[in-house]
């Protein structure tokens, strides 16, 4: 059972990988013997993730990295390929929300600036369609591989106050179903393109919303996120792992174009 679910070095990139979420599927492939490379615009974060995997004795790079930049996705290929010689795995992890593209009691959604939406569009759906492009071409000219997005539970439940993020992961969703029937009919049938949907953990993106900034208490917002979660929490990252790792793996060798929500039952929850 176990070689079911072998990553064992297998080189994989994850975008965004100096955030919580994926630098929790970083340091976990790592222990399981995949090789990682973690590509992140900020490269002191990227760096902490890397480091942190070498010094229990996994095998990591730190690659800055634009995902909206396509010369410096290509700059980080070469060098992932420098390194480990080939790409096996791409997990699509940069993503976020912006507060100046969610509405408030100061800003109505008629006021939403399009310079803020467009932000949160682009670095969700063409942060997660560029890396692919470049990733994606050469696991397409190998024959193999397998891509992971990370979509949201906003695109199965769209929220209120932030619209262009909601909009930007159901793209992601479809993005993901669109892209594994055309590389199964158009490159190999050995690629897989599959995505999870997390539900509510805190990150650094949801946090302002989610939580009081001065106290640290759940806002109202994140109140009603807990009652209409039947597990009545927020997730862990390390909880996110099991699925990342059965989807990355032979284990779901027949498993191709699926969104796999992570969110302690908020999606099947009508809230009655």
């Amino acid at each position: 059972m176990s070689n079911l679910f072998e990553v064992k070095d297998k080189a994989v990139v994850i975008t965004g990988g100096g955030g919580v979420l994926c630098g929790a599927m970083a340091a976990a492939l790592a222990k399981a013997g995949a090789k990682i490379a973690v590509l992140d615009i900020d490269e002191t974060a990227a760096a902490e993730v890397a480091d942190e995997i070498g010094t229990g004795q996994g095998q990591a790079i730190a690659v800055k990295c634009d995902v909206l930049d396509k010369e410096s996705l290509e700059s980080a290929k070469k060098e992932i390929n420098s390194e480990f010689g080939q790409i096996d795995i791409l997990i699509n992890g940069a993503g976020g929300n912006k507060k100046e593209a969610t509405t408030s009691p100061d800003l109505s959604f008629f006021d939403l600036p399009s310079e803020a939406v467009r932000f949160v569009f682009d670095l969700n759906f063409l942060g997660t369609l560029l890396p692919t492009q470049v990733f994606g071409k050469q696991m397409a000219e190998n024959g193999a591989g397998v891509i992971l997005n990370i979509s949201s539970m906003n695109a199965f439940r769209p929220l209120t106050k932030i619209a262009a993020y909601s909009a930007a992961k159901a793209a992601v969703s479809n993005f993901t179903q669109w892209l594994a029937v055309h590389v199964c009919q158009n490159y190999s049938k050995d690629i897989r393109v599959n995505a999870i949907a997390p539900g509510f953990f805190l990150t650094e993106q949801n946090r302002f919303l989610l939580t009081d900034e001065k106290t640290d208490e759940l806002t109202d917002r994140g109140k009603t996120i807990i009652d209409h979660t039947p597990m009545g929490r927020f997730g862990e990252p390390q909880e996110l792992i099991g699925t990342v790792m059965w989807l990355l793996s032979d284990a779901a060798k027949f498993v191709t174009g699926v969104v796999v929500p992570i969110d302690g039952g908020f999606s099947a929850f009508s809230g009655v």
